[in-house]
């Protein structure tokens, strides 16, 4: 292969887990493969916590992989590369230093002639749309210029590859749009420096919007499911239909049920070792009440909810796959759809919602069943929190279980069918239906 062709990142078979106390490890990805090549904008989609942001620091040589190997322009990334540079969702500003010293502190900790880092940090300013802001500090700025400064940073050691994780997620609505329309602008025009992007995003039309090719992680461990090619030409119109059609076919991708995913620790519903979300059932019930009502009436698009609520997809999906493990809806095809308990609890009064909640709740969350037996068989009717956090870890991270334990008591607590004092950390038939 030539020089010209060959990929500027390889990624192959890389695999990473870090330790648990309890002397096990804690995959978090898993047989990882990936090519960015001169020219490519290649977006990593997925939920909280399927590893994008965890392979982006491997790239960028803040860590090691487990297994597997990372190379830039052919050679095995061991360290910090000089070729990548990284932009974050959090601003990461020295708030002491000057948007011009902010810019200039990496060419200066590469030791670069003080001319060159006079002229570059000043171009990588003015490309960025910062001119003018030289002297102004951090503080001094809108989310937006501050972020505008991490671009300009990353930017003015020239690197082949930018990497950006979720930059602009931290930015209200109208400024990342102004944010990603600069940026998009730059690249496509070849005014900046950098050859391939990897962009990690949990917005769909995000990745959309910007990508050439996206590939959708899954979880637990982290993992690529399928690759989308985008070839859309820029810039894109979020009412063209293929654009339509393109986040609809993403939707349906990462709601499908796979072979893969079809483990304990899956929703829905599987056993007690299922990974609960912490979703508030005033939320499920006002998705219920949406769903319902015109103009969805009983079936909706899952884009279309996403819009209308305007929920990202860590907020949705979950949301979502939360009322499908209790038959309150199904997902298919991208589309939801009202099941009969789920019109049910939307007729009923307060209390009868309860009823419904609670029904649907232990018929189908065998955890919550589970607390409220091992409740009903104790002569106390109460039992420590400890008694089912120590039996979730031995499905799940002793973090995902706090987290599962605490969804339960949300939906149990709602639903009357058991009580929590959070103080004494203990389970009781205190109130129950």
């Amino acid at each position: 292969m030539s020089a010209v062709t060959a990929p500027l990142l390889e990624v192959d078979n890389v695999r990473k887990a870090f330790p648990r106390g309890d002397g096990g490890e804690l995959l978090v990805l898993d047989g990882v493969n990936l090519r960015l090549s001169e020219g490519q904008l290649v977006g990593l989609l997925g939920r909280s916590g399927s590893g994008k942001s965890t392979l982006l620091r491997l790239i960028a040589g803040l860590s090691r992989p487990s297994a597997g190997s990372l190379a830039y322009r052919g050679e095995r990334i061991s360290g910090p590369p000089l070729g990548i540079a990284m932009v974050f969702q959090s601003f990461a500003l020295f708030p002491w230093l000057t948007v011009y010293d902010n810019v200039a502190i990496g060419l200066e900790a590469r030791r670069a002639p003080t001319d060159e880092i006079r002229k570059r940090a000043l171009a990588a300013i003015d490309l960025i749309g910062l001119d003018g802001y030289e002297s102004a500090y951090p503080r001094e700025l809108s989310g937006g210029m501050r972020q505008r400064v991490g671009f300009a940073r990353a930017l003015v050691v020239q690197p082949d590859i930018l990497l950006m994780d979720e930059p602009f997620s931290a930015l209200d609505v109208l400024t990342a749009e102004t944010l990603r329309t600069d940026f998009l602008e730059l690249w496509t025009d070849g005014r900046m420096p950098i050859r391939g992007v990897i962009l990690v995003t949990h917005n769909i039309e995000e990745a959309v919007l910007m990508c050439d090719r996206i590939l959708i992680f899954g979880s637990n461990p982290g993992r690529i499911l399928t690759e989308i090619p985008v070839s859309l030409p820029q810039p894109r119109n979020r009412h063209d239909p293929a654009f339509a059609a393109l986040v609809e076919r993403i939707y349906v991708e990462m709601t499908l049920r796979r072979p893969a995913d079809a483990r304990p620790e899956a929703l829905p519903g599987q056993g007690i070792g299922t990974a609960l979300p912490r979703v508030s059932p005033n939320l499920m019930i006002g998705l219920l009440e949406e769903l319902a009502s015109a103009p969805f009436n009983g079936k909706a698009d899952l884009p279309e909810v996403a819009s209308r609520l305007q929920l990202q997809i860590d907020d949705l999906f979950p949301l979502a796959e939360t009322l499908q493990m209790m038959r309150f809806v199904q997902i298919e095809g991208g589309d939801l759809r009202l099941l009969d308990a789920g019109a049910e609890l939307v007729r009923a009064d307060v209390d009868e919602r309860k009823k419904i909640f609670a029904r649907q709740l232990l018929g189908y969350v065998p955890l919550a069943a589970h607390v409220r037996r091992v409740l009903d068989e104790r002569a106390s009717h109460a039992a420590p929190m400890s008694r089912f956090s120590d039996e979730l870890e031995d499905f799940m991270a002793p973090e995902a279980a706090e987290t599962t334990l605490r969804a339960a008591i949300s939906w149990g607590r709602y639903a009357e069918v058991f009580a929590y004092d959070d103080a004494k950390a203990m389970f009781s038939l205190e109130n129950p239906t």
